[in-house]
């Protein structure tokens, strides 16, 4: 998508304009930020520390009622979504009144457990649902003010299939301006934090969700990702996210809706605290679809060819992976070869260091009948006309702009070309139905609020994996120096999750999995 010299010449001087001012609001707003000193209260409830799997089973055994679960989970978000600003709206009532409805079919099911666990295998369990996901009766803005009384009249199809499982649904969950930015930040719910550490940010777009399931005020939940929207949360929080190959999963009734071919990069899938969890949702979620992947086949890890890719390279848009993430990386690799008897080999592409221009380039190209992508500036008008990001620049350092500055930013940006088609060859010769490799999710631990806007261009560590259509799974590997999270992303080739999420298994029994924050 060439531009013309004029065009070029006002990206460049509004990216000029962008960084001359975000030193100055950084500073100012760094300041609102200032959590010092507070922690989230302990977890009490034995009930918060069971996976969905493991509650499920004891709902349908009636060893706990699904009121009692679903009570502990909104006791949980009451306690500590005013320290996280997580869950932007709640459907507790309706919620509680569906558990009576769940603890009654139980009381009266004659057909026995087995039956009632492959035709229900979530029944009676809370779920959390980002907020860019349609959710009949609760609110589908996406932290967009001109959308702020929009209400979903229907449920997005990964959302039905959870419920249609059993699955109960506690509210929606904050994300950036239009699922933009990897800070959950707009200017209708304001700003999620992260619970292991309030200053800093929980990531987004997904960020609410990963937020509020680290903090165990929810269980299992569901996110979207077309740059890293959920395996970028998932680190950030500790957590374990799953990125679907595309078109596994409905991605539709989600705002905002892709255009070009944006839809070729955009995956919905499961978040949750225990590695158990994600494929039963996956199996779930993936509905009619569900035979495009092998989730049944069972996966000898000794069998599996391993690499790591310790870095990008060395892109000039982002910055160098700390030293802690390269060692916690080693020690993956160090476990895998002990435990498993494996080699891994570790492998470099020279393609990487264009990561960020092979993402910006391929989410801009015009879908197959020639219709382009719907512009920022279209989507942060609607349904209006489109805003002029350098009027939206000057509005908001006066205060009068309806959008963040991370939204405003991504107005400027231009198109590169790429060596995609290249690595995708490179990708799929090294994996096979057999490979995977250990790469990180981003060069550090969870930033200090509004501090992306200083490295905007991190994210394509995630970013890249979503042009090249691979699934990937998000895994935590327990703490670092400061008490943050650490965590690496497993990827496979196309269609072959079963085999990420094989890994997530081990890593969680290896390293610990999610730990309870402020109780390392």
């Amino acid at each position: 998508m060439a531009l013309s010299r004029l065009e070029r010449v006002q990206a460049w001087l509004f990216k000029a304009l962008m960084g001359a001012l975000l030193l100055l609001f950084g500073l100012f707003s760094s300041r609102n930020a200032a959590l010092s000193g507070k922690t989230l209260p302990p977890v009490r409830n034995p009930l918060l520390l069971v996976s969905a799997t493991q509650l499920a089973k004891k709902i349908r055994r009636k060893e706990v009622s699904s009121v009692e679960v679903v009570q502990a989970y909104i006791d949980r978000i009451q306690e500590v979504n005013p320290l996280l600003n997580a869950v932007i709206k709640d459907r507790f009532d309706a919620s509680l009144q569906e558990a009576v409805l769940v603890d009654k079919l139980i009381e009266e099911e004659t057909d026995g457990e087995e039956v009632l666990e492959d035709r229900l295998p979530l029944l009676g369990v809370p779920l959390s649902v980002k907020g860019s996901y349609a959710l009949q009766g609760m609110p589908f803005t996406t932290g967009l003010i001109s959308r702020q009384r929009v209400v979903a009249t229907v449920d997005a199809p990964p959302v039905a299939l959870l419920k249609r499982a059993g699955a109960i649904p506690l509210g929606v969950t904050n994300t950036s301006e239009l699922c933009m930015w990897l800070e959950s930040h707009n200017h209708l719910y304001g700003i999620t934090k992260n619970p292991y550490d309030l200053e800093r940010i929980p990531g987004g777009s997904s960020g609410g969700e990963g937020s509020i399931l680290a903090g165990a005020g929810s269980v299992i939940g569901i996110g979207s990702d077309i740059g890293g929207s959920i395996r970028i949360p998932c680190f950030f929080n500790g957590i374990f996210g799953h990125k679907t190959t595309p078109g596994v999963v409905s991605t539709e009734n989600q705002f905002p809706p892709t255009s070009g071919r944006q839809q070729e990069y955009l995956s919905s899938g499961p978040m949750c605290r225990y590695a158990e969890d994600l494929k039963p949702m996956l199996k779930i979620m993936a509905g009619p679809n569900i035979h495009m992947l092998s989730l049944n086949t069972e996966v000898d890890l000794k069998k599996l060819r391993f690499f790591t890719i310790p870095h990008d390279g060395g892109s000039a848009f982002t910055y160098p992976v700390t030293k802690e993430l390269l060692e916690i990386q080693r020690k993956v690799v160090k476990r895998l070869e002990a435990d498993l008897g494996v080699k891994v080999q570790e492998v470099h592409f020279p393609e990487l260091r264009y990561s960020f221009q092979i993402w910006d380039a391929y989410m801009g190209l015009s879908d197959r009948e020639g219709n382009p992508p719907k512009t920022f500036a279209e989507l942060m008008g609607g349904p209006g006309r489109p805003v002029w990001p350098l009027w939206e620049l000057l509005k908001r350092m006066v205060g009068k702009s309806a959008h963040t500055m991370a939204a405003i930013g991504k107005l400027g940006n231009i198109y590169y070309g790429s060596q995609k088609e290249k690595l995708q060859k490179e990708m799929e010769e090294l994996l096979g139905t057999d490979g995977v490799f250990l790469y990180p999710s981003h060069p550090r631990v969870a930033p200090k609020h509004h501090h992306p806007l200083f490295r905007p261009f991190d994210f394509a560590y995630t970013g890249i994996i979503n042009i090249l259509g691979l699934p990937a799974t998000q895994c935590p590997l327990g703490l670092g120096e400061e008490g943050l999270p650490l965590g690496v992303q497993v990827v496979a080739g196309k269609l072959q999750d079963h085999l990420t999420l094989e890994v997530a298994l081990y890593l969680e029994k290896t390293f610990g999995g999610w730990r309870i924050p402020g109780a390392q």
